[in-house]
């Protein structure tokens, strides 16, 4: 959301003015999240023109370079393979993380962690207008004063719905945040993760176990699908938080390998077909509403997972492939180019 203006700051600061062209209604082969950027003379000029690509995640690709397409870290990249790897050598999902990054991982998980924790912080303690022509007021802190007067169910869903709304308020005010798998979707996971580390008390350790798990959830989305919107839509972004978050509790839980895929799967089905269609082309309507549900529905997708012993007929794999020719037959207009679905209408100011 703040992409134009994270770039005129930079320019700026250097000493040079940049002018932005949106041209939404171009989609390049590579991927449609493209950036081209040209450098003009004095005279108008071309001296140098490079177009980039926002592929998801935050994960930024150049044209031309050699290594466009990402090095695989992971020797397995499908869920069915990798549950039966556990199933056999009786290892959770995070020690095959832990296998295939290294002890470093942790390192990392601990910056992500703080990284997450901060955001929800900062933003339930935050309140008035976010920047914009929506003129959005911030609701995280007042769903967070109303949810710690309730008791019991009511208290838990209230809360949850305060911390994923503060880091996605975070985000559309140009906060630092996760992407958890996408900015427009980084108030799913740690909305989760978040309130159980609150709520049960849980030590650090077993938080990053658990973002190890929806990491590599997230990750074989992206092999095999997308967790881009303007690729697949939100069911990219905001489903695939939820299935990372719904995993990720489930771990916490005490889940088996079974139940954990089995958590993820819902997390992921229910969102199928979901539009990217923010209004004015901010990820402001209906994106943080959008968090603050998925994380309700992660914990949802994880209790109903509980009860069952992980055995499904539609594996996760099945659904990745499902998501991704369902976003592929989503029509332009419905993917992140705020001229259609709920975007319809209305123009930016």
């Amino acid at each position: 959301p703040m992409t134009d203006v994270a770039i005129i700051d930079t320019f700026r600061e250097a000493g040079k003015e940049v002018e932005i062209i949106w041209q939404p209604d171009i989609f390049l082969p590579y991927h449609p999240n493209a950036m081209l950027f040209k450098a003009l003379d004095p005279e108008g000029k071309t001296l140098f023109e490079m177009t980039v690509y926002s592929v998801g995640g935050g994960a930024i690709k150049i044209e031309g370079d050699a290594d466009i397409e990402s090095e695989d870290i992971y020797p397995m990249n499908k869920m069915t393979d990798i549950l039966e790897y556990c199933e056999r050598s009786g290892k959770c999902y995070w020690e095959y993380v832990e296998e295939c990054e290294g002890p470093e991982i942790w390192d990392y998980l601990h910056n992500v962690w703080e990284a997450m924790k901060e955001a929800v912080e900062r933003g339930i303690t935050r309140e008035g207008r976010l920047p914009g022509p929506l003129n959005l007021r911030r609701k995280a802190a007042q769903y967070y004063v109303k949810a710690t007067g309730y008791r019991d169910n009511l208290k838990s869903r209230g809360l949850t719905f305060a911390y994923a709304l503060a880091v996605s308020e975070e985000n559309a005010s140009g906060g630092v945040i996760v992407t958890a798998p996408t900015c427009g979707s980084c108030g799913v996971v740690p909305g989760v993760l978040y309130h159980l580390w609150k709520s049960r008390d849980l030590p650090e350790e077993r938080v990053l176990r658990a973002l190890a798990t929806a990491g590599l959830i997230g990750n074989v989305v992206k092999e095999n699908a997308s967790i881009s919107g303007a690729e697949v839509g939100c069911q990219g972004e905001v489903g695939v938080a939820c299935a990372m978050a719904a995993a990720a509790a489930n771990q916490l839980f005490g889940g088996s390998p079974a139940q954990i895929e089995y958590a993820a799967e819902m997390g992921l089905e229910h969102h199928l077909g979901m539009t990217c269609d923010p209004v004015c082309g901010l990820v402001q309507i209906p994106c943080i509403e959008r968090n603050a549900y998925a994380a309700a529905r992660a914990l949802d997708a994880n209790i109903y997972s509980s009860f069952s012993d992980g055995v499904h007929r539609v594996s996760f794999d099945k659904l990745v492939n499902v998501m991704r020719e369902t976003g592929h037959d989503l029509p332009s207009l419905y993917k992140e180019t705020g001229i259609g679905g709920l975007a319809k209408d209305y123009q930016q100011m």
